[in-house]
């Protein structure tokens, strides 16, 4: 497992009874996880917690405030600096533990001494957009959320980073890498972070599983010659990394040849030490992987 233990901003003090509690910069948070199946003793630390969100018998859920805190507020993870809000369903903006990514894009992008094209795909908030810009690539970013993608562009300014060459695109994503491909454009970086379910802007259904092949076969059609990296990042616990690395190497290694890696992401719990998984991802890479 790949373990995000860089943050100084962001930590996980403990997860109990379906539940998190994390610090984000001076918040404290309860918020619902349903990978923590067991029920280990909560301690005083719990009730000190800013705000909790409790979700409903018939369906959604709601913050609850007990002590004040700002609607908006910032945190940051080394040099990038991302925006953060509590939102209707229970997220804040951010995925801390998509911080391995962030790592491994900008070394990637650091280390290849030429410019490259990124192609960001459920784009959301931009924190991946963000770390790639840092480093030094042109971004494509695309969202089918006009809200997250307004989102993304504030994160961008945030990091002193409205001038830098990107596009910030609303649109489905499987429709715009079809429209990619129709005008000829080419990535030298293609990462995904699909939702298990969700609709596009003119309702379309989305399904990962039924999806994800065909849109990492569409994707491998707009890697570039010269192309370096495929990431696919996943919350869905319906799909294994093995099974995420098993389609990149038919349609982008089978071809290109390349090293191929896939494991768990996680966030150590400073209560107990142990590690709670949050996610999955597979990467190609031109060159031998150092994960």
């Amino acid at each position: 497992m790949r373990v995000a233990d860089a943050w100084k901003e962001y930590e996980l003090l403990d997860c109990s009874g379906g539940e998190r509690l994390e610090r984000w910069g001076d918040y404290v948070l309860i918020r619902p996880d349903p990978q923590v199946l067991w029920r280990s003793p909560k301690d005083a630390a719990w009730e000190q917690a800013h705000a909790l969100y409790r979700r409903s018998a018939s369906g959604g859920g709601a913050w609850g405030t007990r002590k004040p805190m700002p609607e908006i507020w910032t945190i940051a993870y080394g040099e990038l600096r991302f925006q953060l809000k509590r939102m209707g369903f229970k997220h804040t903006g951010l995925f801390p533990e998509q911080a391995v990514n962030w790592d491994l894009l900008g070394r990637f992008i650091r280390e290849a001494g030429r410019p490259l094209r990124i192609l960001n795909l459920f784009a959301y908030t931009g924190a991946a957009t963000i770390a790639c810009l840092v480093a030094g690539a042109s971004v494509t970013h695309v969202d089918a959320a006009k809200g997250m993608v307004t989102w993304a562009k504030e994160n961008a300014a945030l990091n002193g980073l409205a001038d830098k060459p990107v596009r910030w695109i609303v649109d489905d994503c499987i429709k715009f890498v079809q429209r990619e491909q129709r005008r000829g454009r080419q990535y030298d970086v293609i990462l995904m972070d699909p939702p298990s379910y969700g609709r596009g802007p003119g309702g379309e259904v989305w399904k990962l599983e039924d999806e994800i092949h065909a849109l990492i076969a569409d994707c491998a059609k707009l890697l570039s010659p010269e192309a370096i990296l495929m990431l696919v990042n996943t919350y869905s616990t319906g799909l294994s990394p093995a099974t995420m690395a098993y389609m990149l190497g038919m349609e982008v290694a089978a071809q290109r040849g390349g090293a191929l890696s896939s494991d768990e992401i996680g966030l150590r719990v400073a209560n107990t030490g142990f590690v709670l998984p949050c996610g999955a991802s597979a990467v190609w890479s031109r060159e031998a992987l150092n994960l």
